[in-house]
């Protein structure tokens, strides 16, 4: 079975969008902050130190322009393997752009070529701005057309059947990363009907790899279980890949492990993975804590008039206190006292247990209340756009909470963690987290779980920064899914 022709160039297609989509940007910046500083005039750039004639601007832009594009080949920015998904491609991006210009001020500074300043302090940071923003805007766009099924690598899986059935439904959760099943070769047979209960098709056994992929169409080999496979097969599957146009993928069984914990080191001709241990470092709670006080200190003024306004709001039609305070267990088990608008009637907590026993869900760490009978009109609105969150970002500034993190719960919840879960207590929490982002109230508590583990052994300041850009869009247009 062949798919169209069309499926089969789309990357190189992309690869071209985006390199329009660049040149675009950087002919539009690097002219414009010429024309800002400058003006339209013939501006020269002195090269008497070089004993070269001096050269227009005009000349150096398109230079400057030329060069940043083929920087942003150089690094592989619009290669396959970074654009859809995560952070690497925009890391691409950025790293290429500071390396051209770091270069550009070496050349400067040896050959004494007297380059304006401004010209380029303003071309690098409005460049990487916009270059980033339309990359985004494409992503948005491939994501839109990966949803239909179109665009996306068409993936063999082989191995067991429990390994191909747990990685396929993975792949198939998140259709953004561009993977889509089209049939399996098992090592064994599927005596417990998981891979026919999963829907996929089965093409074969080991040593029907080749066939099947021709059959299917398959330009990704995703080996799922590569211990059930000899290793000559794995050698022998990769050589028989067409170079550039087919794919080996080898999946190994850890799960929930970002890039920057994991190393690829060759010992005596194995690829071994090497997994670090999940800790933050130092630097990076120094950096963490500062990006939090001052991040902190700026959206509280920023916000204060929308506090004072919902302050006025809870006073005005409801008799009790404006805010709400209630110990929460925070980094290593530590309760401290996190501060709220109030949203519900005077005693509230009291009528927690009953209520959580007539839903059946007492059981659970995640205390959520269905058509919660306790919340104020007021305090439903407040809470459909997360402003009774907004006093909390006090609790960032005094050190108890954190912007971004596990959210905090009360210790009757944390007395119902089990070992596995208590790894959440090895941050600050936060006043938003990565289960918030990708499901908000509708999550259960296991996913939820599984998203804060994985914040938590795998923090980094740019994860931080997306959650937040993340959580200030699901505040505009919170959904059905806001409580």
């Amino acid at each position: 079975m062949r798919h169209s022709r069309d499926e089969r160039t789309w990357p190189a297609r992309y690869g071209l969008r985006l390199f329009i989509s660049d040149a675009v940007v950087l002919i539009w910046v690097v002219f414009g902050t010429q024309i800002v500083w400058f003006g339209t005039g013939n501006a020269q750039l002195t090269l008497r130190e070089a004993h070269l004639p001096d050269v227009s601007y005009w000349l150096t832009s398109a230079a400057l322009v030329i060069l940043w594009l083929w920087a942003l080949s150089l690094a592989d920015s619009r290669s396959y393997r970074v654009i859809g998904i995560g952070n690497a491609e925009y890391a691409t991006v950025i790293a290429a752009s500071i390396r051209l210009f770091g270069v550009i001020a070496i050349v400067a500074f040896l050959f004494r070529i007297d380059i304006a300043r401004g010209y380029l302090l303003i071309s690098l940071p409005v460049g990487i701005v916009l270059l980033l923003l339309v990359r985004w805007l494409w992503r948005q766009w491939l994501h839109a057309i990966r949803a239909r099924g179109h665009f996306m690598a068409r993936v063999l899986l082989v191995g067991s059947p429990a390994s191909v059935t747990h990685v396929g439904q993975d792949l198939s959760k998140n259709t953004n990363a561009g993977y889509k099943v089209v049939g399996v070769c098992l090592t064994s047979p599927d005596t417990d009907g998981l891979v026919k209960d999963a829907g996929y098709e089965v093409l074969g056994a080991i040593d029907d790899v080749d066939a099947a992929r021709e059959r299917s169409g398959a330009d990704t080999i995703a080996v799922t279980s590569a211990d059930d496979l000899p290793p000559e097969k794995v050698k022998q599957i990769s050589w028989n890949l067409e170079a550039g146009k087919q794919h080996l993928v080898l999946a190994p069984s850890i799960a929930d492990v970002a890039g920057p914990r994991i190393h690829m080191r060759p010992v005596s001709g194995l690829p071994l993975v090497h997994v670090e241990t999940p800790r933050l470092s130092l630097g990076q709670r120094f950096a963490k804590r500062s990006f939090d006080l001052v991040a902190g200190i700026v959206i509280a003024i920023l916000i204060s008039p929308v506090m004072a306004a919902v302050a006025i709001a809870v006073s005005a039609t409801s008799v009790g206190p404006v805010f709400y305070r209630q110990e929460r267990i925070g980094r290593d088990g530590e309760p401290f006292r996190m501060i709220k608008f109030r949203s519900m009637r005077i005693g509230a907590d009291a009528e927690l247990k009953a209520l959580l026993e007539a839903q059946g869900t007492s059981e659970k760490p995640l205390f959520k209340i269905k058509d919660d009978p306790r919340i104020t009109p007021v305090g439903k609105f407040i809470r459909k756009y997360s402003l009774d969150e907004l006093p909390q970002v006090f609790n960032v500034i005094g050190g108890s909470m954190s912007l971004v993190g596990p959210r905090p719960q009360i210790a009757a919840e944390v007395a119902l963690y089990s070992d596995t879960a208590r790894r959440r207590l090895m941050v600050r929490p936060g006043i938003t987290g990565l289960w918030q982002v990708s499901g908000r109230s509708s999550m259960d508590w296991e996913e939820a779980v599984k998203l804060d583990l994985y914040y938590v052994e795998n923090w980094s300041l740019a994860t931080d920064l997306t959650i937040l850009v993340k959580t200030a869009r699901a505040v505009l247009a919170p959904g059905d899914t806001a409580h």
